[in-house]
């Protein structure tokens, strides 16, 4: 399992650059990682790629 530190973590275009309430999302192997921008230390949650696009689909 990749480290936190490891993975490349993005941002949506809509977040702005003044530490609002955002979230990451980061490729690993067994899918998504997903993270708070503001503790980005923490725990990161872990999604199968069909649960993210199963979410992602709900959100549009």
């Amino acid at each position: 399992m990749e480290t936190s530190d490891r993975l490349v973590w993005r941002k949506s275009s809509y977040s702005d650059n003044n530490g609002g309430a955002c979230v990451e999302v980061a490729v690993v192997d067994e899918g998504i990682a997903v993270r708070d921008s503001k503790n980005p230390r923490e725990s990161t949650l872990r999604f199968t790629r069909d649960a993210w696009m199963g979410f992602v689909r709900r959100v549009r």
